[in-house]
């Protein structure tokens, strides 16, 4: 299940993740909600998180995030990830060096840190 979450500037799409990720979680979740962000911004920030219940991604939703995120290539700010899911840390650092967003992934112990710095891409 994916879950908008709230309390985040209007340019930033936030989410958390819970339990098992599927393709259909993406396209009636995250994806409207980041294509209703890029109507309204030039630019706009990602902020993902895994939360503690997070169970992984099933392949539907992998190529989703993929599409969407290729898709948009050039309206990308910030992307922040945080999680303590290796697999998820090691793909956000490769990312960084593929998107021209700023790419970070902080561990759960910093989710105050990455809410602040994807707050501050409003600012920047």
């Amino acid at each position: 299940m994916i879950e908008i979450l709230t309390g985040f500037p209007d340019n930033v799409a936030a989410f958390a993740c819970h339990g098992h990720v599927t393709k259909a979680d993406y396209e009636t979740v995250l994806m409207p909600d980041v294509e209703k962000k890029l109507q309204q911004h030039e630019k706009v920030s990602i902020y993902y998180e895994t939360a503690p219940d997070f169970k992984g991604f099933d392949p539907g939703a992998m190529w989703d995030d993929t599409k969407v995120g290729f898709s948009h290539y050039s309206k990308w700010e910030r992307i922040a990830v945080v999680t303590d899911v290796d697999w998820i840390k090691h793909t956000m650092r490769f990312a960084g060096f593929l998107m021209p967003a700023e790419v970070r992934a902080f561990p759960s112990t910093d989710t105050d840190e990455a809410r602040g710095w994807i707050a501050k891409a409003e600012a920047a």
